[in-house]
């Protein structure tokens, strides 16, 4: 019997590196697609092709001979909050363009099934006002306001994947992520979410320092541990629920128990320095009444285990590049004149 097939998008991103390491686990023949390859460690896909996804011949390219595969869209333009609020033309511009091109291109090659993978932000900005804010139900998106940018380009792809579905008969899944975090990600440059930026702040401060966060740290989030991002993306590609479902974490927390908790993780005393920032929406969490229902399964991963798995791999990267940075130059000592 022949080996299942996939090709992954985004292969050479956090998630995508994830997924193409756990399929390749259960006996998948893979290929992997990106713009570039996976910043810490090496892509174990079959194949690993450097394509612009936002260009159609390079959409062909990527999606040949996936007539029979199951195809896991994941590529895109993002980051943290700080880059998605400043950035939402080329973003919206970048990520419309690859899935209008990714899903018709596999509708043309006969794909099997198609995930797309879209995002909590889709929600409208009106039922998340509140740190305390009540559970987000995939129903709850519509009357549409969704982040602005980011939010309203997943928001169409959405459709756009329904449509296929009617229309086409491809048989299309859209999960929608809630904060996604674990080893492999990036942790600097703009681009990190906020585990992984208040892991990195940690992981640099002395004890007793204060770290800056991002406004008054009431704001509250759910975090989801990357390994179930995977299982939960794997379960729903195959199962028959064609309409967006969360997948997330119910627990609530502030970034400011958030800090507290990587600082006990890290055994050391961190105090908060709040500073003017992007904050996003007041208050987020994911509803997983049709997840439970739907794939009788949800994320298992606790917060403080998914952290310390975390916070570890990116102390360990910080120490490594310290070490390996070259000594200061400094300059020679001079005699004193006499």
């Amino acid at each position: 019997m022949p080996a299942q097939r996939a090709i992954v998008t985004g292969a050479g991103g956090f998630i995508g590196h994830h997924l193409v390491r756990a399929l390749k686990a259960d006996g998948y023949w893979v290929r992997g697609v990106d713009l570039k390859y996976p910043e810490f460690g090496t892509t174990v896909a079959d194949e690993f092709e450097l394509l612009d996804l936002r260009r159609w011949e390079q959409c062909e390219t990527a999606m040949r001979g996936a007539r029979g595969a199951e195809v896991y869209n994941l590529a895109a333009n993002m980051g943290g909050i700080g880059y998605i609020e400043h950035h939402k033309a080329v973003i919206m511009h970048d990520n419309v363009l690859i899935n209008t091109h990714v899903l018709e291109a596999a509708r043309e090659e006969q794909a099997e099934r198609y995930l797309y993978t879209s995002s909590a932000c889709v929600y409208p900005i009106y039922r998340q006002q509140s740190p305390d804010v009540t559970p987000l139900r995939e129903e709850d998106a519509y009357p549409a306001d969704p982040e602005d940018g980011y939010g309203w380009e997943k928001l169409f792809s959405e459709r756009q994947c329904r449509h296929y579905w009617e229309d086409y008969g491809l048989e299309t899944r859209v999960v929608r992520f809630h904060n996604i975090f674990g080893p492999l990600g990036t942790y600097d440059g703009g681009r990190e979410k906020s585990p992984a930026a208040i892991c990195r702040k940690v992981a640099l401060a002395r004890d007793g320092e204060a770290i800056e966060v991002w406004g008054d740290g009431s704001q509250t989030r759910s975090y989801c541990y990357v390994d179930d991002a995977v299982e939960g993306m794997r379960r729903l590609i195959h199962s028959s629920h064609r309409d967006p479902l969360n997948l997330g974490q119910e627990r609530l927390i502030s970034i400011n128990e958030l800090v507290d908790l990587v600082a006990s993780i890290a055994g050391k005393r961190v105090t908060r320095h709040h500073i003017a920032g992007a904050l996003g929406v007041r208050g987020r969490t994911s509803d997983n009444t049709r997840l439970r229902a739907v794939l009788g399964w949800e994320p298992t991963v606790s917060l403080e285990a998914g952290l310390r798995q975390t916070y570890e791999w990116i102390a360990a990267q910080l120490a490594a590049r310290s070490a390996a940075a070259p000594a200061p130059l400094r300059a020679p000592a001079v005699a004193p004149l006499r």
